[in-house]
């Protein structure tokens, strides 16, 4: 039986040609949206759409605050203001490989726009219906936020269901409370 240390696995990383390590990444990234989105359908199939988001929910809330903390330590962020959890949050899973996304920072308040949605749109072009996407991003952010840094607050301003135009699936705002 041959066993793969964390070594060789390091090794096999650094051998991936340069201009492929983001493809890599990015493939990871969809394969884990894959996932999310392969077992959301099976419990959604199974149990309706209103468990399969419960039980979402509850995973993407403890993903925010793990993500978090990981993100924290790897790039070794230590300040708590908007522009360090903006750079952190664009390294997370959730925003890394969002198809058509906006970030900005404005009057110390950052702003992220998904424009154009793969999962919706996958949905949709499998003939099923809007994902409420909204209480699952939510709980994401509002813990990835918290373990960054506990007076963020974190406001939606449109993510289905609610209504969007065709050019914004949803935005989410983050400020200092207070400020």
């Amino acid at each position: 039986m041959v066993y793969i240390t964390r070594d060789k696995d390091r090794k096999i990383i650094k051998n991936i040609q340069d201009e492929k390590i983001a493809d890599f990444i990015f493939m990871h990234l969809r394969n884990m949206w894959a996932v999310d989105g392969l077992y959301f359908l099976f419990i959604e199939e199974k149990f309706g759409t209103e468990e399969a988001t419960e039980i979402d929910s509850m995973v993407w809330n403890a993903m925010g605050k793990i993500e978090a903390k990981r993100i924290r330590k790897l790039f070794n962020i230590k300040e708590n203001d908007i522009n360090s959890f903006m750079k952190a949050l664009e390294y997370s899973g959730w925003a890394m490989d969002l198809e058509d996304k906006e970030t900005s920072i404005e009057n110390s308040i950052g702003i992220i726009r998904n424009k154009k949605c793969r999962v919706q749109n996958t949905r949709l072009s499998k003939g099923l219906s809007e994902f409420g996407c909204k209480p699952v991003r939510y709980n994401f952010l509002k813990s990835f936020a918290k373990e960054f840094n506990p007076n963020i607050e974190v406001t939606c301003n449109v993510c289905p269901p609610d209504e969007h135009s065709k050019d914004l699936w949803c935005e989410w705002e983050f400020k200092i409370k207070g400020k």
